[in-house]
């Protein structure tokens, strides 16, 4: 998904022009590229030492750094910071703190908003699905090549007027220079079996099964198939690329896998809870004086939630719950 902040481009146009587009073809060095949410970026390889690969996402808030020491811009440079920040919130599994920050980030510079895809991400998990769609809306209007973007739109739509109604809104873009990316593409645009896009690219690039499974769970929830969901998102968050990467997109696949841990812990302590009712442990006299009796409380230590989340689409901070018993 594209980052380039508009606020830069007056200044950087002839540099984000030579970085980013296609250099001329050499007889002496192989040109390769390299993509990255539907974005084509050049990597030239010298005879010996190659030039390393710039992203939009690490070159952009450098170069904003220098346009704000030379026009003071404060505001640019606290708006970069919060989406940072929001970013961090948002793999840390914390939705709604990561929405503050973006909107914050937009208050500071509002030229902003017309790429904040994060932003999007953070208000389909939040279940405001009309502006999700309006933020992807506004990103691809200013890359019309983003692959992804148009999906997350179609999800959001899809939450709001069903999976028909969504594909006749969806929106068009370029051509995907991934593979996985063009078939995930066309399944939701026209309507596919996702259980074929896992399969196409299970043999495939760490990244290509990642992505494959990815979008085949997020495919099925978008049809309110939660089951069929669960299996693939969890795939998605359990294959090499998605344990291992510090992608964005296998951070959010980890905090829908944390959403389910939870929701399967809360069953099972709601399944344990009248045995441990009856479950009176001899108390130490160390411990409660005069006292000669428990009443057990369950309480679960460390797990963060938002209480304006629904609880069926919550990301949370999960470790291994605690049982305490209060004095009765």
């Amino acid at each position: 998904m594209a980052t380039t902040q508009r606020l830069y481009m007056p200044i950087i146009s002839s540099y984000n022009s030579a970085l980013f587009s296609k250099p001329p073809v050499s007889l002496n060095t192989p040109n390769y590229t390299y993509h990255l949410f539907g974005t084509t970026f050049s990597r030239i390889h010298s005879h010996q030492t190659p030039l390393p690969t710039v992203s939009r996402r690490l070159f952009l808030p450098s170069v904003s750094g220098l346009w704000d020491a030379l026009t003071g811009g404060n505001s640019a440079r606290e708006a970069v910071l919060a989406i940072r920040r929001g970013m961090l919130l948002f793999r840390q599994g914390d939705v709604l703190g990561s929405l503050v920050e973006f909107d914050k980030a937009i208050e500071l510079d509002p030229r902003q908003k017309a790429y904040l895809w994060q932003r999007g991400l953070s208000l389909y998990y939040l279940d405001r699905f009309e502006e999700g769609a309006e933020q992807f809306r506004l990103d691809v209007a200013q890359n019309p090549n983003d692959t992804e973007e148009s999906i997350w739109c179609f999800l959001c739509e899809a939450k709001l007027y069903g999976v028909d109604e969504a594909r006749r809104r969806f929106l068009e873009v370029g051509r995907d220079p991934r593979p996985v990316m063009r078939e995930a593409y066309n399944m939701f645009k026209d309507g596919g079996d996702p259980e074929k896009l896992v399969t196409a690219f299970s043999s495939g690039r760490e990244h290509e099964y990642f992505y494959a499974s990815l979008y085949a769970g997020l495919y099925y929830e978008a049809r309110n198939e939660p089951d069929a969901a669960k299996v693939h998102l969890i795939a998605a968050c359990q294959s090499l690329y998605g344990s291992r990467s510090d992608d964005y997109m296998a951070s959010l696949a980890k905090g829908w896998r944390l959403k389910v841990s939870l929701a399967t812990l809360v069953l099972d302590l709601a399944c344990l809870a009248p045995q441990l009712a009856r479950w009176q442990p001899q108390p130490s006299s160390a411990s409660l004086g005069s006292r000669s009796s428990l009443s057990p409380s369950l309480m679960l230590d460390n797990i963060t939630l938002s209480q304006t989340i629904p609880q069926h689409r919550r990301l949370c901070r999960y470790e291994q719950p605690k049982i305490h018993f209060k004095r009765g």
